[in-house]
This record gives structure tokens, sequence and C-alpha cells, in this order.
């Protein structure tokens, strides 16, 4: 089982992106991670610990709807753990968080310079038909926040894609923001995060948005196809 006391960390909030009260929520989201359990969690305090890799995420990464030990950070912390490598996952996912939230927290997550930090935001930014040029640009300050804060700190990004009901336009320019950011920053890419579970009735919970405990193992093996070259 995966260490739940000291890798399971930030909140499980009801979903906020879906709904018309989104964007409230989602910066109260944001301001109950900062006051949780990631400050005090011995993954991110103890000297003794293993090296740190943060997932900062939304509710994808949090694992809404799913017991926390099914999320796909959890799989892959197991992945890690049957592959003989020492390191502690943190799940740093917020439900509801936009990339602009992202941005809020990334110093706070930062305390504890981690190994490796996986970004994977947008998807809120995207359900609400936010424009792609800012959430290119928050990424941006993300990356830039650990290069300043925590330059051994090595990071992968997750690639998202937009609902289509948004226009094709808009679902091109999103599409190009995650291989551009990767490129211009030479940072690991995973290119599509959902990829194989998006659309699949049968890898995903009722909504149809967030994956099920199935589903949740294929976005480990989508994360673990390049995280594991990373580590090794």
């Amino acid at each position: 089982m995966v260490r739940t006391g000291r890798t399971i960390v930030g909140l499980v909030l009801l979903l906020a992106a879906c709904r018309d009260e989104a964007a409230g929520r989602a910066g109260k989201a944001g301001e109950a991670g900062k006051a949780g359990a990631v400050g005090d969690s011995p993954a991110l305090s103890a000297t003794s610990a293993p090296p740190a890799i943060v997932f900062l995420g939304t509710s994808l990464t949090a694992g809404l709807g799913l017991d926390p030990d099914n999320a796909f950070p959890a799989v892959v912390q197991r992945k890690i753990d049957s592959a003989g490598l020492k390191y502690t996952v943190v799940n740093a996912g917020v439900s509801g968080e936009s990339s602009a939230g992202a941005v809020r927290r990334i110093d706070w997550i930062l305390r504890q310079r981690p190994a490796v930090l996986i970004i994977e935001t947008g998807a809120n930014d995207g359900l609400r038909g936010q424009d792609p040029d800012s959430l290119q640009a928050n990424i941006q300050r993300v990356i830039d926040q650990v290069r300043r804060h925590s330059p051994t700190t090595r990071i992968i990004l997750a690639g998202m894609e937009a609902l289509p009901n948004l226009g094709a336009e808009y679902t091109r320019h999103f599409r190009r923001i995650y291989p551009a950011l990767a490129a211009a920053n030479h940072i690991q890419l995973i290119p599509f995060l959902l990829d194989g579970v998006a659309g699949v009735d049968s890898l995903n919970q009722q909504d149809g948005i967030h994956p099920n405990e199935a589903g949740a193992r294929v976005v480990a093996d989508n994360v673990w196809r390049v995280l594991r070259a990373d580590l090794k």
C-alpha cells in the first residue's frame, strides 16, 4: 500500500470546475490547500525522508471520487516501490484549481525542494474556456519559480486537451501549449495525461471527466512511461 500518512496531501474537494460556481470554489480550494497537510507532512519536512516526487495538480491528481490509495499518484508510488526506487510520492492535487491557483501555490510547494515536480494543470482552465495564452503564461510562471527557487528539481509537464465544444481553433491553440512549453524549457512532457482514458465510458466515473480506478491505472501508466526514464 502507498504510504498514505506521508504521501497523500492536499484536499479532495467537491468538483468545482464543471459547475457554474467553479471559479469561487477554486479560489477557496487553493486557500484550503495552503492551510492543509503539506506543510506539516513528514514527506516534505523530515530530513530523513526519501527524495520527494510532487504532483502539483487538479482533481485529476487529487483523485476526486476515489479512495486516495487508488488515485493515480498512489499507483505511481506502487510502481516506484516495485522498481526498487527510493522516492516518496506527494499528492498535491487540489480539486477545482486553475493554472492561476498553481502559480499561487508553487512557492509553498517548493519549501522542501522536491527531486521531481510533475505539473498537471490546465484542465479547469479549458473547462471554463479561459484564454489559452493566459494558461501558457501561468505554467511558464510555475516553471520559472521552480528554476529560481529549486534549480535541482527536475520538471515534468503533463499535457492536457480541451473539450471540443469550444471550437476547433480553441482546441488547437490549447493543444499546442504543452509541447511548446516543454520544448522552450527543455523539460520532459507527458503528451496527454488522459491518453486512452478520455472519452472511454468504462474508464471514467459517471461525470465522464474523472477516471475511475481502472482509468487511474491507465493514467499512472502514462505518467510512469516518462517518469521511469527520468528516475533511472
